[in-house]
């Protein structure tokens, strides 16, 4: 059982919100090209998993901290008689480990991933005999994606690469679990100690006037204009789209960058650059949100 769903990271959704309105720094895109795969890579471990047929509790995307120290879990699952610790990583190419050193099959060396697993199950360690649960824990480090090589892996390693997903699947389908109270103490314990704002969030700077205004397409990122009164076409890609589907995802991304600005039918009349007159932004608000106060002083939630 699920207990903790996996959502899109916030740093995430801002800079998914802001691409298309905002030219992005090289060190920013390329944060957003990697935020983008990890959480590709993450929402295909959670498809696969969908196999795990044992009695379990599931725990996604935690982020806590041990003795002063920040740690991540991608995934966290509690058995009877084992707790898993899942790192997922969503590289591709060929790879292989030198030592200490992870590197591409051309020679470059890049992070580690096996440090990362080796942290976290150490902080993690720490923290579960801080709480007092003293359950075998097993760290796994999974290479999700089909396109990833290791040569020259270990034979003896916490790695589960693509070609073993099956295998490792049968393996944790064969182990019998029954859980109790002291399982969903646990899973608690840990859930109200997830910490739900990132300190690690690398969000630049940015303001209303700063940004492009208009109505993003959702397949290309170029933007809308008008094409009939119930439909946007993109002036970039030709995609037709219903009007009031497209403001209300318009809305989201509004409410995603400026959190501390109400929605109102001029703000999302400026936001937009006015492609929809505010009699019709009104309408599109009152049918999709829920609305607070009365005429000049009504918004929206």
């Amino acid at each position: 059982m699920i207990v903790k769903e996996r959502t899109k990271p916030e740093e995430l959704e801002i800079l998914l919100a802001l691409k298309p309105r905002l030219e992005l720094e090289e060190k920013v895109a390329s944060n957003l090209y990697t935020l983008e795969k990890g959480y590709e890579g993450e929402v295909q471990f959670d498809k696969w998993f969908t196999n795990h047929r044992v009695e379990s509790l599931i725990i996604n995307d935690l982020l806590l901290e041990v003795n002063g120290t920040l740690f991540q879990i991608d995934s966290f699952v509690i058995t009877q008689d084992r707790l898993h610790l899942f790192e997922v990583k969503n590289l591709e190419g060929d790879y292989y480990l030198d030592g200490e050193k992870f590197k591409t099959a051309a020679g470059a060396e890049t992070k580690n991933p096996l440090h990362q697993l080796n942290r976290a199950e150490a902080l993690l360690k720490q923290l579960l005999k801080n709480l007092g649960f003293y359950i075998p824990l097993e760290p796994h480090l999974v290479f999700i994606n089909p396109e990833f090589t290791l040569l020259q892996a270990p034979v003896k390693s916490p790695i589960v690469l693509p070609t073993q997903l099956n295998r490792f699947m049968k393996n944790m389908n064969r182990v019998s679990s029954k859980l109790t109270s002291k399982h969903t103490k646990l899973a608690e314990a840990l859930l109200s100690l997830h910490i739900k704002k990132s300190p690690f969030s690398r969000v630049p700077e940015y303001d209303f006037d700063g940004l492009r205004k208009g109505v993003i397409c959702e397949g290309c990122g170029g933007f809308y204009e008008l094409h009939s009164k119930s439909k946007f076409i993109c002036i970039q890609c030709g995609q037709l789209k219903n009007i009031d589907s497209s403001m209300v995802q318009t809305v989201k991304e509004f409410q995603i960058l400026f959190p501390e600005i109400k929605v109102t039918t001029q703000s999302v009349f400026e936001w937009t650059g006015g492609i929809l007159s505010k009699k019709t932004i009104r309408r599109i608000l009152k049918v999709n949100l829920s609305y607070i106060g009365e005429f000049n002083r009504r918004y929206y939630e």
